[in-house]
């Protein structure tokens, strides 16, 4: 399965210079956030694959304009093709704007889908704005990690995480993939490819997103959009 790994600089390669049929080979996008919500809903209108999203720290306008055909799978866990997807949007708080968390919330956050992920024996992706603390984060109090990402890799194992964020052009060296005790973690700034395994799963989930938390969403029935 190959998913697009988006966030925080739209892409003039997908957006300004599109051309019809460079979304095709996709099976999924992850957006992890900051990015305009019109360009989201111009992706899975290209793409006709589902577009699966965290919040990052500016995007408070998507309370009343969110991006539309697209499902925010923020402090949720969702299925597709197999995969078991995890969203923890948001960065470390400093200031009072939206989608800011401290330490001891974001904790709070995980802890709540304590008996979930256990439910469904584990996760495979997590998708998350800002990175875990010292694994790709930087050093101003706008942009540090959360330990409790940390904490939660050692203590859940994903095979990946992907996060945003820290701008790859911010000229800190911080290398777009890395390793952390068998978890692969991604900074998706403007896009990134990811290539999985097929996972075996049920026929009924072929090609659907089933979310295992309420969410609020708008079905998309070209894949079969459903919620538990």
């Amino acid at each position: 399965m190959k998913i697009l790994t988006i966030s925080d600089e739209e892409s003039p390669f997908l957006w300004d210079y599109y051309v019809p049929g460079r979304l095709s080979e996709f099976d999924l996008i992850l957006s992890c956030g900051d990015l305009n919500a019109k360009y989201l809903s111009f992706l899975v209108t290209m793409a006709r694959c589902p577009v699966l999203y965290v919040h990052g720290n500016h995007d408070g306008s998507y309370d009343r304009n969110p991006p539309e055909g697209c499902d925010c799978i923020d402090d949720a866990i969702v299925t597709y093709n197999g995969l078991r997807i995890l969203g923890l949007g948001g960065c470390r708080k400093y200031h009072n704007g939206k989608h800011q968390y401290t330490e001891a919330q974001m904790r709070r956050r995980i802890l709540r889908l304590k008996w979930k992920i256990a439910l469904m024996g584990g996760v495979d992706i997590v998708v998350t704005h800002a990175p875990p603390e010292g694994l790709g984060d930087d050093d101003d109090p706008a942009h540090w990690g959360f330990a409790a990402l940390r904490s939660f890799l050692d203590k859940y194992h994903p095979q990946y995480l992907i996060h945003g964020h820290v701008h790859m052009t911010y000229g800190k060296n911080n290398p777009r993939v890395r390793d952390y005790n068998g978890t692969t973690l991604i900074n998706a700034y403007e896009r990134y490819t990811l290539e999985v395994p097929d996972r075996p799963y049920p026929a009924k989930e072929r090609g659907e997103v089933v979310f295992k938390t309420p969410q609020k969403h708008i079905p998309r029935p070209e894949w079969g959009l459903t919620m538990d």
